[in-house]
């Protein structure tokens, strides 16, 4: 995980070595097949997979009540764990717009259900002659339906 304040410099370095950097977001709260398909197809789409973590209350604020289920720090601690994932940093804000300015990123990457939508930080990537992709995701995968079938509620 690296430190918010330390972001812009690094990324700044990053894109002096010649490197690609693919940005991509999320609350990754518990971590699935679905997450690491994602992820994996989101790096190969460069040379540095950079992942804004939405943090605890920002989780809270867009998922409800009794999430996050993991902390930020363990969340963290396991997309770095990935092979396919370069860096780590946590944003408190609901969107990752500030920290995708402070990354500048060659490529943005959501998940397909964000096909047609405003993605946030586009406009600021495509200004910066960066691209804005969507993957799709892996069917039947996804932390909604794991916490549903361990509540006993099927999905």
């Amino acid at each position: 995980m690296i430190p918010r304040r330390a972001v812009r410099a690094l990324c700044a370095r990053l894109r002096r070595e010649g490197k690609r950097i693919v940005f991509t977001n999320g609350c990754f709260d518990i971590l699935h097949a679905g997450h690491a398909q994602y992820l994996r197809r989101a790096a190969a789409l460069g040379d540095v997979l950079f992942v804004g973590l939405n943090g605890d209350l920002s989780v809270r604020r867009l998922k409800g009540e009794g999430r996050p289920v993991q902390k930020a720090a363990d969340r963290a601690y396991l997309l770095a764990s990935l092979s396919c994932v370069s860096y780590v940093a946590v944003f408190p804000e609901d969107t990752p717009a500030r920290l995708i300015r402070e990354v500048l990123p060659h490529v943005l990457v959501k998940g397909g259900d964000w096909k047609g939508k405003q993605i946030v930080g586009a406009d600021v990537v495509r200004a910066h002659g960066g691209d804005v992709k969507t993957i799709r995701f892996l069917p039947g995968r996804s932390t909604s339906t794991i916490l549903s079938r361990a509540r006993g509620v099927s999905r």
